[in-house]
């Protein structure tokens, strides 16, 4: 009998994993108090039951995925209902946060009783292909989530304890995002100085896997870059022994906040990035 499984919340890759449980025979279940009428419609969409909290703590297993600032504060609302229910889930942090950040998380949960579990999603919101997405799980209750691998998730788990998934997770996502921000800081630098045209052509020249990554990566970060900000904030934490490294991605997240603020303003440097970015005539 599949696992009755909870996640939060239902945003573009909660949706998504949720929509893939669901086609798979899994009664999967969130929370919408509070939420927007388009999550809620995109919670409907996905084949998610809305529930109240105790129905949530009543779960098998409880996957958070969240923007990477509300893990914390996630794992303290659901707390107390988890700390009543008498038959405890697992609970699975699955977001883009350190592995300090997961202790605070593990340390909230501890008095509950619930298993605690770290996840690390690589890949986009899955679609038909889940192989596409991978959760990366490690801690000693890895195993109770992983059966969800049977369910239309790939979910590999890592031979080491909790905080080995997000230290994965955060490598990876330093290396693709911390990238983008490289490009995206040159690209309008280049802009500024009146290159960009010339330096394009240099990329496709003597760097084309280089410039298709941005091609391809660049104009979607935008709409991303809210998101994202947090992210390498928590990356910027992760490296925090490596002064060199911990204030490149805090300059990384400086980057993605003004680009966020500009998008919501005139748009001014996300179009010009956009304008070096387009396909080639």
């Amino acid at each position: 009998m599949p696992p009755t499984v909870a996640v939060i919340a239902p945003g573009a890759m909660g949706s998504a994993v949720a929509a893939r449980l669901v086609a798979h025979g899994v009664e999967v279940r969130t929370a919408l108090d509070g939420r927007s009428t388009a999550t809620a419609a995109r919670a409907a969409k996905a084949g998610m039951r809305a529930v109240a909290a105790a129905d949530i703590a009543a779960c098998d297993i409880i996957l958070s995925i969240v923007p990477p600032a509300q893990a914390v504060g996630l794992a303290e609302r659901i707390a107390p209902a988890l700390a009543a229910e008498r038959r405890k889930p697992v609970y699975a942090d699955c977001n883009a946060v350190s592995p300090a950040t997961v202790a605070r998380i593990a340390a909230v949960l501890a008095p509950t009783g619930c298993a605690f579990v770290d996840g690390g999603i690589i890949g986009p919101p899955p679609a038909a292909d889940a192989h596409a997405t991978r959760i990366y799980l490690s801690g000693p209750q890895a195993g109770r989530v992983a059966v969800l691998g049977g369910y239309g998730l790939d979910l590999p788990v890592l031979d080491g304890p909790v905080g080995f998934a997000s230290a994965m997770k955060l490598s990876y996502a330093g290396i693709t995002k911390g990238f983008t921000a490289l490009g995206t800081m040159m690209l309008l630098a280049a802009t500024r100085a009146g290159t960009a045209a010339p330096l394009r052509a240099e990329l496709e020249r003597s760097q084309p896997q280089l410039l298709a990554w941005l091609v391809r990566q660049g104009p979607r970060m935008p709409d991303k870059a809210y998101r994202w900000v947090a992210e390498m904030e928590e990356i910027a934490a992760f490296t925090a022994e490596d002064p060199a490294a911990a204030a490149s991605f805090a300059a990384a997240a400086r980057l993605y906040a003004r680009i966020a603020a500009d998008r919501a303003a005139d748009g001014t440097e996300t179009a010009a990035l956009l304008r070096v970015l387009a396909p080639a005539s």
